[in-house]
């Protein structure tokens, strides 16, 4: 695959090349870059969904990540033992009793899930709760998953809940008070909508991860050589005034990117496509 794309970057190149050094030549068209930049820009779509590929194998060799937030009381650490059938996090009345985040492994649809149970997100003056929630708000921008959890036996609050979450409401055994609107609401008492939430779970973690994605290596030094050449790539394809020349060194930077994965680009390899293409001093 990469050796492919190299292939295709060195000929872009090569065809630009020939359009700058050998503009005189019959053989070589005046519109032979439109050819080019069409290919281009159908590269770098390429690299960016296997980019998205290389997420899905981190996923599947990290663990999906899966972040339980909310306000104190809401029935984090309860959902947390619920949902890893087991007493990890310690559960009273008391508002502000999970201090750190605390995390369980799950196996769900043969995936490893992490799942994370974090602080009550508050205001505080307290010095440990507040380190406490801000690692809470650190677990929460690295999740792949947040599911966000409410009381619904309490009047709804005005809390902001953030964009992309699952929201959860607790605690369905009791009266009902919060007029939100719930992604799900489970019981860790009855045991009502847990057997959904995992499902649930295993339903996203499949959509982040294509089948065809378990052979996708995840090396973070590709991946960044990657975005790297994408980068160079955008910025030849963003402005078609710009000199001919210029955009050709944005190609040429792309190439160096993706060669060092695959091995260093020469000028050879470029004068090889060249003089292969074209009949140019014959």
């Amino acid at each position: 695959m990469y050796n492919s794309w190299a292939d295709r970057l060195t000929r872009g190149r090569a065809l630009i090349e020939a359009e700058l050094d050998f503009p005189d030549e019959d053989d070589v068209p005046g519109s032979v870059s439109d050819q080019v930049w069409s290919d281009m820009s159908l590269l770098a779509r390429e690299i960016q969904e296997h980019l998205k590929l290389g997420t899905a194998g981190e996923i599947i060799r990290d663990g999906f990540k899966v972040v339980i937030a909310g306000r104190p009381n809401a029935g984090k650490s309860s959902l947390m033992n619920a949902l890893a059938r087991r007493d990890i996090a310690i559960v009273t009345d008391i508002a502000g009793t999970t201090r750190d985040v605390l995390t369980a492994d799950l196996d769900i649809d043969g995936f490893l899930v992490k799942l994370y149970d974090t602080a009550g997100l508050r205001e505080t003056a307290e010095i440990v709760e507040r380190e406490g929630i801000r690692r809470a708000y650190h677990a929460i921008g690295e999740a792949d998953l947040l599911l966000y959890v409410e009381d619904s036996s309490v009047a709804s609050s005005d809390e902001v809940v953030p964009n992309g979450a699952v929201l959860i409401g607790t605690k369905a055994d009791l009266h009902r008070a919060s007029l939100r609107r719930y992604d799900l609401c489970v019981s860790t008492e009855t045991a009502d909508g847990l057997d959904q939430l995992r499902r649930m779970i295993g339903e996203l973690l499949r959509a982040k991860i294509p089948p065809h994605s378990l052979a996708i290596p995840t090396r973070a030094r590709h991946n960044d050589s990657l975005t790297e050449c994408i980068a160079a790539i955008d910025r030849s394809l963003s402005d078609r005034k710009r000199d001919l020349a210029l955009r050709a060194e944005d190609l040429r930077s792309a190439g160096m990117a993706l060669g060092r994965i695959t091995g260093r680009v020469d000028v050879e390899s470029l004068l090889d496509v060249i003089f292969g293409e074209f009949c140019i001093g014959k």
